[in-house]
């Protein structure tokens, strides 16, 4: 086959070669340079640079406008390109989910429409343009969540203690998100209740509209205080049937027929509460962590997914070490403009026989300026082993409590030290 692939997912988070034989196969990457220098570099692909000023799909149909190619297949295993991906594969006739179908699982908006409309439930919810027709009278009361329709890591989420308080932010300009408070992009927002309770990932593989790989895990706290800079994590639970039937009817409600999946879900007075799902493995250390419980690697077999290779029967039995997993992650983005110094309070955790991985930054290094879950970018990132749900969601906690983060000024030498 003839495979283009739209790449901005660092090479190593996605090891392409497990799932694609490029021996067998002429599959040319698609990307900026920042994003193609992720490739190993002896790896048998031909490499095409793009500006990386427009979308993946405007610079790809630019590029091809002058050097006409054919392909077989057009695969992006990144949430902001998936779209991309499909509207490509519209415009050059090659098989695979189409755009209305993609929109279900990168819409907030719509994935909760459908969602809902298939009897499960989900936060009562308004798009933002009718929320401020109402001005804040809706069917809800307490606390409110305003949301970007496509986001992703939490980015320009925000909660306020009532509707009218968040009626009065955006209709004020007052919301602290520029291109909101100068009144564009509000069609590019959301409103909905906030649902209390804990909240749980779904991760897995699906052929053909069928659950063939799925574990479950709770947060150790949230994707919105991690953008605020505190740590997060999560650990793998035990799943009951209920759970796995609700799961496939949520995947079935919002089309993801094919791949990897990342769905999320609030545990709510005993019932699950759909928040939002995505057609693409989770962060962090989420394919490591899942591939350590089921022996599966999710992109590995998505990619075979995606090129029309039946996965069905060849799925690897779990390991016979049926041990649950867990990852954390502490960021450093909301100390941009610091040099890290260290971690103070982890030595009894870095020691612990649980740990399967432990990855921190070097003194010295340079904090980000931008959320990232990426070891190597991140304070620490790291993989914990345990026997219960319980045991391994405690163990992360404590580590959070525990730790704290020293740094410094990138130009002075005087070192300050700041909690996680």
């Amino acid at each position: 086959m003839k495979i283009l692939i739209l790449h901005r997912v660092p090479y190593f988070k996605i090891e392409y070669h497990r799932g694609i034989s490029h021996d067998r196969h002429d599959v040319t990457y698609f990307g900026t340079d920042q994003a193609l220098a992720t490739l190993p570099p002896h790896l048998r692909c031909e490499r095409v640079s793009r500006p990386g000023l427009g979308s993946a799909f405007e610079e790809a149909r630019d590029w091809l406008a002058h050097r006409p190619r054919d392909f077989d297949r057009v695969i992006s295993v990144s949430e902001y390109e998936l779209l991309d991906a499909a509207l490509l594969r519209e415009y050059l006739g090659v098989p695979g989910a189409p755009a209305d179908q993609v929109a279900l699982a990168r819409d907030k908006v719509l994935m909760k429409q459908a969602v809902e409309e298939a009897g499960l439930r989900v936060p009562r919810f308004l798009a933002l343009p009718r929320f401020l027709d109402l001005d804040g009278r809706v069917p809800w009361n307490g606390r409110t969540v305003l949301k970007p329709h496509r986001g992703a890591s939490s980015e320009d989420v925000l909660v306020f203690d009532t509707p009218r308080q968040a009626a009065a932010a955006v209709t004020g300009g007052r919301t602290g998100i520029p291109g909101l408070d100068a009144g564009s992009g509000l069609a590019d927002f959301e409103v909905e209740e906030f649902v209390p309770g804990p909240i749980r990932h779904f991760d897995g593989l699906v052929q053909d509209g069928e659950v063939l790989v799925l574990s479950g895990s709770e947060y150790v706290g949230t994707c919105l205080k991690y953008a605020q800079g505190g740590p997060l994590g999560s650990f793998q639970l035990t799943l009951s049937e209920e759970e796995r039937a609700w799961v496939s009817r949520a995947l079935a409600a919002v089309r993801i027929q094919d791949g990897s999946f990342h769905l999320e879900a609030i545990a709510h007075r005993g019932e699950l509460v759909f928040l939002e799902v995505g057609n693409r493995v989770g962060g962090a250390d989420v394919v490591a962590t899942v591939e350590l419980a089921t022996g599966v690697h999710l992109p590995s077999y998505e990619l075979r997914a995606l090129l029309g290779e039946r996965v069905t029967g060849t799925i690897p039995e779990p390991p016979a070490d049926r041990r649950l997993y867990g990852w954390f992650v502490c960021p450093g983005h909301h100390l941009a403009g610091q040099e890290f110094q260290g971690l103070d309070g982890t030595a009894a955790f870095r020691d612990d026989p649980a740990v399967v991985a432990w990855n921190e930054l070097p003194p010295g290094s340079p904090l980000p300026d931008h959320i990232t879950y990426q070891s190597g970018e991140t304070v620490l990132a790291g993989i914990v082993a345990g026997d219960t749900p319980e045991g391994g969601r405690r163990w992360i906690a404590d580590l959070f409590a525990s730790l704290s983060v020293r740094t410094r000024p990138a130009a002075r030498t005087t070192s300050e030290q700041v909690p996680a």
